[in-house]
């Protein structure tokens, strides 16, 4: 079935992507900016930070990843504005990956500013908890999906990765669904959109008819929905009812963390939904057809972008990770599936 298209508003943003080159910061009217800031060695390339400035705030959403270049870059965008990162007097993550909350810990450290996450948003491990437990509980689970033994290593979370992402800042703030973000003379309104990450929030800015949407809802590819531990039991479930209380309307443009603006917010949740139902369709098909015992047998018969020899470390890691969740969903649609997937137990960062 053919779906109505968006429309694309960041037209320097999305040639930008297709030539492989930065964006430039763009004004977007009213007191709102877009700011690039790289993300090194990684398909997505960087993250659109937004400036808004408030009566006397100045907030930034998605500060993007740590790194000495990109905070070069995030300064020079920021001077355009005639501010510099002490000026910042609050930062919001849309959610805790590393090219989101990456550069909060320096930017709090540079300007006293607050950082604030939404209320459901988890930590895979805190500060204070045991990495080798939580390494060998990885590598169980990895076992568990059939990972085979001499791709464990490749797959599975390493002390390097884990203590980046202990390192990773707290929150000064938790942002509850509905909330206001604490911004004089802003009016950014939480919407909670667990599914890509448990805590997920979109912010909606309906004076200015802009919807930051963080990794929630991106133009042209449909987020990553992994089932992780610890986490959520059922996180497709939850992204479905979280595309539903976002695609609210469809007039306001739409400002993500990736890629390229654009109009259409309940076109683009239509395509994201029918994509999702696409895949878990083809799961079936898979679990029908070849009967595999693991979700590694399940993921390596389903189609992938650049095929599924082409996945390597973490991103082979994320298309196990997918599968499993559409492996519970299907599950928990009365589906009989023969393929061992643990339950995921929840935790909060706090």
């Amino acid at each position: 079935m053919s779906l109505p298209s968006i429309t694309v508003t960041g037209h320097a943003q999305k040639e930008a992507w297709q030539d492989k080159v930065l964006p430039p910061v763009e004004h977007l009217g009213a007191d709102v900016w877009s700011i690039p800031v790289p993300f090194p060695d990684n398909p997505m390339r960087y993250t659109l930070s937004y400036l808004l400035l408030g009566d006397i705030d100045a907030i930034l959403i998605d500060p993007g990843w740590d790194s000495d270049v990109g905070m070069d870059h995030l300064a020079a965008g920021l001077r355009q504005v005639d501010l510099g990162p002490s000026d910042l007097t609050g930062i919001v993550a849309t959610h805790h990956h590393s090219d989101h909350l990456g550069m909060a810990a320096r930017l709090r450290k540079a300007s006293g500013a607050w950082v604030a996450l939404g209320e459901n948003e988890v930590r895979r491990l805190s500060a204070s908890g045991d990495p080798d437990l939580f390494l060998r509980s990885d590598r169980k689970e990895l076992t568990l999906w059939g990972v085979p033994a001499d791709r464990l290593a490749e797959v599975a979370m390493d002390k390097p990765a884990l203590t980046h992402l202990q390192n990773l800042a707290y929150p000064d703030l938790r942002l509850s669904d509905g909330s206001l973000v604490p911004a004089q003379g802003l009016n950014l309104r939480v919407v909670a959109t667990p599914g890509h990450s448990p805590g997920h929030i979109c912010l909606v800015d309906e004076p200015h008819s802009l919807i930051f949407s963080g990794d929630h809802v991106l133009p042209r590819i449909s987020p990553h929905i992994s089932l992780e531990l610890p986490g959520p039991v059922n996180p497709l479930a939850d992204y479905y009812e979280s595309l539903k209380v976002i695609g609210f309307e469809d007039a306001m443009e739409v400002c993500p963390a990736h890629e390229y603006r654009f109009i259409g917010m309940q076109r683009r949740v239509a395509q994201l939904i029918e994509h999702n139902r696409e895949r878990s369709a083809e799961v079936l098909r898979v679990l029908e057809n070849h009967q595999p015992g693991t979700v590694w047998d399940t993921a390596r018969h389903l189609t992938w972008s650049r095929g599924w020899k082409s996945l390597q470390a973490f991103s082979l890691r994320l298309a196990v990770s997918e599968t499993a969740s559409h492996v519970v969903y299907l599950r928990s649609q009365g589906h009989v599936i023969d393929v061992p997937v643990s339950e995921p137990y929840p935790t909060t960062l706090r």
